[in-house]
């Protein structure tokens, strides 16, 4: 069996916390961006040694942006925001 670089309790914790808000949440590596409600979408993208950039926008985006980057550095995964121009 294959090892995984992806800590299964992140990814459903994150796509779990994202989900509570109405924002659009993505998750930039590189050239992909990936809906960070979605388990698969995560699973496929996340590993812990890369760094990743967050695209938030809608109505609660402040709330998102914190609850989100929040469970990032719980699991020793790096993102930064993105400048929302």
């Amino acid at each position: 069996m294959a090892t995984s670089n992806t800590n299964n309790a992140a990814v459903v914790e994150i796509a779990q916390t994202a989900g509570q808000f109405t924002s659009s949440i993505v998750l930039q590596y590189e050239t992909k961006f990936i809906d960070v409600k979605s388990i698969l979408g995560l699973f496929t993208t996340l590993v812990t040694n890369h760094q990743y950039e967050l695209h938030v926008h809608g109505p609660d985006e402040e709330a998102a942006k914190e609850a989100v980057v929040a469970v990032f550095e719980k699991h020793g995964l790096h993102v930064k925001l993105a400048d929302n121009d």
